[in-house]
Parts: structure tokens; sequence; C-alpha cells
């Protein structure tokens, strides 16, 4: 091992591109280790189960990986949770002790399209960025956070696709607080869920992917690029819904401000187009949003809501008015001022 590099090289300790089970082994280096950064140079580590970091600040560690360095789930794979999981050793939460700087970033994580990728199982203020999450049931799981259900993860510039299985989803939010900034994802039913309240997402772009289970209609059917099932706070900026069903879903009654998203459609195929769909009555804001597509779809709707009423209010829509058999949108309009395209 080569002294005073200021890092822990995880080659040091074992080979990569074996095809051998280096679970246990990096598991070791990650313990043994702590208030380190740990790094994994260019290659594939075969696991068999998830390796876990702790979020206990004293004795965090920060993951590191080259951007062709790969985790990959084993055949042997059996677990229900995610291959890297983030402060599930030495769970903490609290507010009162600042974040420990633990997180993860770059290189690939493959679940060989078995396993989750990446999960936040307990901390505050975790990052990731700059990784790439393939063939996944959960791409990235957010579990429940400190304080009121607090987590305060930032995540940025990550690609998620999935494994194009019927339930499979982008991003599942649990915990409070989080941002999420410039990311990708396809080959999941669902985008994002969101469970816990105060979201901030911004430039996130879920594609729906015509292939496996999801090439089925009726999988398609229930396809949703956002589906935010809170009841208070969140804002969505710049974000868009690349051929889902329905684009953002929203829980009736829920305080949520859109602004400047885009739904749109290449084809009509599964028989559904609705932008933006509530759960109840529709108390959020809507505005400057896009809805669109380039074919006659069966079901098109700007907005569309289960119950009459509500507070909502939408302004600014880029539309074509025409194009849509529910109109309940017109009911919202704040301003009457349509931009027409």
């Amino acid at each position: 091992m080569i002294e005073n590099r200021g890092y822990v090289v995880v080659t040091d300790y074992i080979e990569a591109n074996t095809g051998i089970d280096v679970s246990d082994a990096i598991q070791k280096i990650i313990d043994e280790n702590p208030h380190r950064t740990v790094y994994f140079p260019d290659g594939e580590y075969i696991l068999s189960k998830p390796i876990c970091t702790p979020a206990n600040p004293v004795n965090a560690v920060s993951l590191e990986l080259s951007k062709f360095a790969t985790l990959k789930a084993s055949e042997e794979w059996s677990e229900n949770e995610a291959i890297v999981r983030l402060g599930a050793a030495e769970p903490f939460n609290t507010i009162t002790v600042n974040g420990s700087n633990y997180g993860m970033i770059g290189g690939i994580i493959d679940g060989s399209g078995i396993a989750n990728g990446v999960s936040i199982d307990s901390g505050r203020e975790t990052l990731i960025r700059e990784v790439s999450i393939k063939n996944t049931q959960i791409g990235l799981h957010i579990k429940h956070g400190a304080n009121v259900n607090s987590s305060d993860a930032d995540i940025m510039n990550v690609n998620i696709v999935g494994n194009c299985k019927e339930g499979s989803v982008g991003v599942l939010v649990e915990g409070c607080d989080n941002t999420f900034t410039n990311m990708r994802i396809a080959g999941v039913q669902f985008g994002f869920k969101i469970l816990a309240s105060s979201q901030h997402l911004k430039s996130i772009h879920p594609l729906y992917s015509f292939r496996g289970d999801l090439a089925k209609d009726e999988v398609y059917k229930e396809s949703c690029a956002f589906w935010d099932d809170t009841w208070t706070h969140g804002l969505y900026n710049s974000c868009y819904s690349d051929q889902f069903a329905v684009g953002f879903r929203m829980r009736g009654g829920s305080r949520l401000i859109y602004t400047d998203c885009l739904c749109y459609w290449y084809s009509g195929r599964g028989g559904k187009a609705i932008g933006f769909y509530c759960d109840g009555k529709f108390n959020s804001v809507l505005r400057s949003c896009h809805v669109d597509d380039r074919h006659e779809c069966e079901v098109k709707a700007y907005l569309a809501v289960a119950e009459e009423g509500g507070q909502g209010v939408i302004s600014h829509p880029l539309i074509k008015p025409e194009q849509f058999t529910d109109h309940t949108y017109k009911k919202y309009l704040i301003d009457k001022e349509i931009t027409s395209l």
C-alpha cells in the first residue's frame, strides 16, 4: 500500500475484474477506515450482498468511484435492499450535529436486473453526485430521516435506467427536505414516487421506455413520471415528463408549485395522456407549464381532477386548447391568458 496518499484505495487490498464476490472484503475496508475517503479505481467489483457505510459522524466514510468503476450485483443476489446502503451501518439521525460529509461520488451501480441501486438509510445532509445507476427495480431510495423525518439529501447529476419491469421506480423518497438536480431516468414505470413533503426538484427528465413489461398497454396506462403523494409543500422547476401516461400526479389538497414544467408525447400508445392529475381537490399552482404531443391521443388533459373544487391556480399555460378532450384546467385559470402553440 502506498503511504500518505490521503485516501484508501480498495485495489491495495483486493483485485477488480476477477468475477469473485468481494462484498465482505469491501465492507472490511469501510469498517476499518473511519473518516476516510474510500476510492474504487476502474474495474468491476462483484457483490452478493449490500455494502453499508456508517451514518455516525465519528466513523463516517465517503465513497468515491472512478467513472468506469462498477459495483455489480452477482447472480446470487437475494437481498431486498440496495447494493450500496449509505448510513445503514451505525444509524444516526439528529439535527444537533453538523452533517457528517458522508456520501457517494461517481461510478456505476449495476443491479443486474434484480437488485436495487443506492439507498440512504439514515443520517442527514448526504451527498450523491455523478453516479450512474442501471438495471435496478428501485434506482435510488431515500428512507426516513431525522427530527420530523428530515433527511436533507443533495442528489445531483445522477442517471438512472431501471430494469423495465412492472412497478419499477427511478427514485423512491420517504425522507423530507431533499434537493434533486439534473437527473435523467429511463426504464421505469414510475420516475419519482414521493411519500414525504418539502422536496425540491429541478431539471429532472424521466423518459418512458417501451421495453420489457413497460411495453404492455396495461402497465403503460398506470405509468407516471412524478407521483407526489404528500399533503404539503414541494417545488418542481423545469421538470420534463417524456411519454408517461401521466406527467405529474398529486394528492388531493396538496400545495405544490410547478414552474416551467413540460409533458410531451410522441405517440398515443396506451390511449392516455394527462399532463397533471390530482387525486382529489386541486390546491396546487401551475405556472408557465407546457403540455403537448405529436399525435392525437384517446384521452388528453392539461389538468384532470378526481374531485371538483379546491383553491389551485393556473397561470400562462403553454398549450393547444383544441387538442384537449378534458377542459377542467379552465376553471383554475387566474388570468384567462393562454399561450397557444
